[in-house]
């Protein structure tokens, strides 16, 4: 049987494209010198829709093929210049890699002035990334030396590092310029082309990372005052039922209190609704900042700074920050729902005593109730034996009437006992009847 066979097996759905998954981003092979600008742009779905469309009429206008579906990673080369679109779960990267300019002059010409006038400018979405990038080869134009690399940065203070064991040089200040554009520039000594791309991969990656990891310090810094007020509220409720409780009264309004609990809680879930997606995407940016300065393997230049402590100086605490800002929420959270349990319970202790008072108050007042049932079984004997008498009155006035000789006195005076002994004893039998209903209710023969 032939090795190139394929085996009749049932395959899973994802099986392809969980294998092209892991080409959907390839490293890039960048010859040096090259110059380089890339952008983050954050933009919704329909604005990457939008994006698209306009990558298409780029395409156009460089008179290259035009994609016809929208992937996750777009590269395409037109001469000189080689452009690649990438789509995260919350913006878009462009990078532009251009192969030409004045080597001796790394940012005056940028890749980004060799696109279409008016093209970059009509691109929807929030720029939150921006950087230009000059690849250089020492082993053509020499290595300069540092104050010649701080003019290319004007005169801002550098921050440095040699990866790969020293096989290229890279210097960044960490700081916008006045084009609105951060700066990097990297001098490769001994780093093949591939080698190349990975490296500038990386950084474009750390800077784009960067920015989306930070994106939450505002947001924090604004939550932060709030969460201390809610905190103070929340004390002096819970000081006033410890207070209630311990002085044994119950002057506090439960509903009131459980009102502004109700309220903070409102307020705590708001934040949190506002706040959790962009913590919990902070701490997944920072990994991944992270994971790419390792892979950077730095040294150090001349005493400056590497990037990863740079990066790690200001970025940690910043992290940090907001990683304390999302404990405190859930913390505020868990507390007022302990306390909204403490109140809901005392609440329903008040009602169940209240409850209670009622029960008493209900049964006392069966009680009287009872005593004047008896009262009025007694009257209602008396009144039916008095109409009963009255009708064997009449029926003996009948018969007497008829010729029945019988001593009318008498015989009434003879029924009165009997008449007012039967109807006590059919009161009785009724009473017992209703009793025996009232005890078991299923019984009703």
């Amino acid at each position: 049987m032939s090795s190139n066979t394929r085996l009749q097996l049932d395959m899973h759905p994802l099986r392809e494209s969980l294998y092209e998954e892991m080409h959907s981003r390839p490293f890039q092979v960048i010859p040096s010198p090259a110059r380089i600008s890339h952008l983050s742009v954050v933009c919704s779905e329909q604005q990457k829709a939008e994006q698209f469309n306009h990558l298409q009429r780029l395409c156009e206008m460089l008179g290259g093929d035009v994609p016809a579906a929208d992937c996750p990673c777009f590269q395409q080369q037109f001469g000189q210049l080689q452009v690649r679109r990438e789509k995260h779960l919350e913006f878009v990267s462009y990078t532009f890699i251009w192969l030409g300019g004045n080597h001796r002059s790394p940012f005056t010409e940028t890749a980004i002035s060799q696109l279409p006038i008016g093209w970059l400018e009509q691109m929807c979405g929030e720029v939150i990334a921006a950087l230009h990038m000059t690849v250089e080869d020492v082993r053509e134009v020499g290595e300069p030396t540092i104050p010649e690399v701080k003019s290319y940065f004007d005169e801002m203070r550098l921050v440095g590092s040699q990866p790969s064991q020293g096989a290229a040089q890279i210097w960044t200040s960490f700081q916008m310029h006045n084009d609105g554009f951060g700066r990097f520039l990297i001098y490769n000594r001994e780093m093949s082309d591939s080698q190349v791309g990975r490296l500038v991969q990386r950084l474009l990656e750390i800077e784009s990372y960067r920015h989306m990891s930070l994106m939450s310090l505002p947001l924090a810094r604004s939550i932060s005052p709030q969460l201390q007020q809610m905190d103070q509220q929340l004390a002096e409720l819970t000081q006033v039922m410890s207070d209630e409780q311990s002085e044994g009264i119950g002057g506090c309004d439960e509903r009131l209190l459980l009102g502004r609990l109700t309220h903070l809680a409102s307020r705590v879930e708001a934040y949190r609704a506002r706040s959790t997606f962009r913590f919990n995407a902070t701490n997944a940016y920072q990994d991944l900042v992270m994971s790419r300065l390792v892979d950077l393997r730095e040294d150090e230049v001349s005493g400056h700074l590497t990037l990863n402590e740079f990066i790690s100086r200001r970025m940690v605490p910043a992290v940090r920050t907001c990683q304390s800002t999302a404990e405190r929420l859930e913390d505020l959270s868990r507390r007022i729902d302990r306390v909204s349990d403490m109140l809901r319970t005392q609440v329903e202790l008040s009602i169940q005593g209240q409850n209670q008072e009622l029960l008493s108050s209900m049964d006392r007042r069966s009680q009287i109730q009872l005593m004047m049932q008896h009262t009025v079984e007694g009257l209602s004997v008396a009144a039916i034996s008095y109409y009963t008498i009255g009708l064997v009155k009449i029926f003996i006035g009948v018969l007497y009437d008829q010729g029945l000789q019988i001593d009318k006195s008498l015989s009434l005076g003879i029924s009165m006992p009997l008449v007012i002994i039967a109807v006590a004893l059919i009161t009785r039998r009724i009473h017992s009847k209703f009793s025996k209903l009232a005890a078991d209710p299923a019984d009703k023969n």
